[in-house]
């Protein structure tokens, strides 16, 4: 494993499968009675927001928790940022009270790395998000949720994807979630197909490792999981299609279409959804469709990425039942 993980572009096959395989024993963790390791007693790990999320953070601090370390939350506003002081400022602040990992979100592409290369800091630096850039663990827990259901949990110890054909439906224009999957399947060896209104492409995704379609009835029966992605108004300051109507019946997915979808494919969605819009309630409930189980592996994935950035060179349990012996 490398010293950070800012991009899923920077994992080999082997960091993935790794994270993959060590988030595996982690989601055993949570089927015990005290859902907690010794691991990383001592250490201290910041999560520093610049963007507003709660899925993420409280996804990182349930993981930072379950492994013992002690957590500190960052919020950008009503801090010091608010007020104009800038990222090196901050980093030199934690800097100076002797933290071990940051975990960054923040509304500039390129701001986790900054910190990471800039030598403000000496900590474990890890990507919760980085503008329209990259998402890394989202990617990972996207990943380790396809690899369960399509592969099985013993079985899929030690596997990639390879062969598996993935769809990405949605705005991929403005979505670090689609780049860090696009990234990170291909790595693992699937097959991806993003499907988006022509205006929702970005410019030069003819270099990206997919196919892309622009008609999702087409690519539906010949998907092992479909991934459907929120149309992020948040950061449009243009109209890219006429009517949420008119994008729902292209590009949405409901009922009759999951049903020209094989029987062992699955329905996924990053979150939030937005029912009615780009998936049904009917899919949304659906047995097919993971969003809850990505959120509880998002815990497994970033109690893993945590651990072996944080030192973790041996299998994580074992090394956490002889800690609790000793």
């Amino acid at each position: 494993m490398q010293r950070h993980l800012i991009s899923a572009a920077d994992l080999t096959r082997d960091d993935a499968v790794l994270i993959l395989d060590t988030a595996e024993e982690m989601a055993r963790v949570a089927d015990r009675p005290i859902k907690k390791l010794p691991t990383l007693r001592g250490r201290t790990i910041v999560n520093l927001f610049f963007e507003d999320s709660t899925r993420t953070r409280i996804s990182f601090e349930a993981a930072e928790k379950r492994l013992s370390a002690d957590v500190i939350n960052f919020s950008a506003k009503g801090s010091s940022v608010s007020k104009g002081e800038s990222l090196k400022d901050t980093a030199q602040t934690l800097e100076a009270m002797g933290v071990d990992a940051v975990v960054i979100r923040h509304g500039a592409s390129g701001a986790p790395y900054r910190l990471a290369t800039s030598g403000w800091i000496d900590a474990v630096v890890v990507n919760a998000g980085d503008g329209t850039h990259q998402h890394p663990t989202q990617a990972l827990l996207d990943a380790f949720t396809m690899r369960r259901r399509l592969v099985g949990r013993d079985a899929g110890i030690g596997q990639d994807l390879s062969g598996r054909r993935i769809t990405i439906v949605g705005d991929m224009l403005h979505s670090r979630v689609a780049r860090s999957n696009v990234d990170l399947l291909h790595t693992l060896g699937a097959e991806v197909t993003l499907v988006a209104p022509p205006t929702l492409v970005p410019v030069g995704i003819e270099t990206w490792p997919c196919e892309v379609s622009y008609d999702l009835d087409s690519t539906l029966p010949k998907s092992d999981a479909v991934m459907m992605l929120r149309v992020q108004r948040e950061r449009m300051n243009a109209a890219f299609f006429p009517t949420e109507r008119e994008y729902s019946r292209r590009y949405g997915l409901d009922g009759e279409r999951m049903a020209r979808m094989p029987e062992h494919a699955i329905v996924m969605h990053p979150g939030p959804m937005v029912r009615g819009m780009e998936i049904t309630a009917e899919v949304a409930d659906s047995e097919r469709c993971t969003v809850v189980e990505q959120v509880a592996n998002g815990v497994s994935i970033r109690m893993a990425v945590l651990y072996l950035l944080l030192g973790g060179n041996e299998p994580a349990v074992s090394h956490a039942r002889t800690t609790e012996e000793k």
